[in-house]
């Protein structure tokens, strides 16, 4: 049994972990805000309780009552799609900033709110359609095919939830003494932003 359990729970790791580590709009989010050192701890714990959330409930059956609202996840795809294209038309704007601008050293970076960090974070997270099909209904799919190990198969999912964001928020002050010229900046904005627009536009014409 106990064998069983270890193997449901490192398949989950597995299958969460190939699903997480996908570049998308809420990773490039959590890379700039570990770039900064800005609220990097509320914003991994957001990531990670709302995927522990949302993978429990995939777990517990509710996939089939997401699928049977489809509206409801074209409300979200337009709300999540809109908010994306406008995050990233204002990462685009930082890219122009003139080279003597602080905002883009890593000291002037560090500067802004952490509410509005907090509300960004849980705005990416809840608002993204693709959030709710991973985590809901694949994870929890797969999860019903462990039967009565499904919980150990969500627990891994969690966990890998838990450590990319971690890994991820935290591991990228590495980064800062790459990013301490202006120029660098620039182009971290320029892939935020083309990561931001692309995946916007991708989630209004899907909903």
């Amino acid at each position: 049994m106990t064998h069983g359990i270890i193997t449901a729970t490192l398949a989950g790791f597995g299958t969460g972990l190939s699903l997480i580590v996908a570049i998308g709009a809420q990773n490039a989010f959590v890379l700039r805000q570990g770039v900064r050192r800005h609220a990097v701890l509320a914003v991994v714990a957001i990531c990670a309780v709302s995927d522990a959330v949302l993978i429990g409930l995939g777990v517990a059956g509710v996939g089939a009552v997401v699928t049977a609202w489809p509206a409801a996840l074209t409300a979200v795809g337009l709300a999540g799609g809109g908010f994306l294209l406008c995050y990233g038309v204002l990462a685009a704007r930082r890219t122009l900033r003139p080279a003597h601008d602080a905002g883009l050293t890593a000291q002037g970076a560090a500067a802004g709110s952490a509410r509005r960090a907090v509300l960004t974070c849980l705005a990416m997270t809840w608002l993204n359609p693709h959030v709710y099909l991973d985590t809901v209904l694949l994870l929890g799919s797969v999860a019903s095919d462990h039967g009565s190990l499904r919980w150990a198969f969500g627990l891994g999912a969690v966990l890998a939830s838990l450590t990319w964001f971690t890994t991820l928020g935290y591991g990228a002050r590495l980064l800062s003494g790459v990013l301490a010229r202006p120029a660098a900046w620039r182009v971290l904005d320029g892939l935020v932003a083309a990561t931001m627009v692309t995946m916007g536009a991708l989630l209004v014409a899907g909903a």
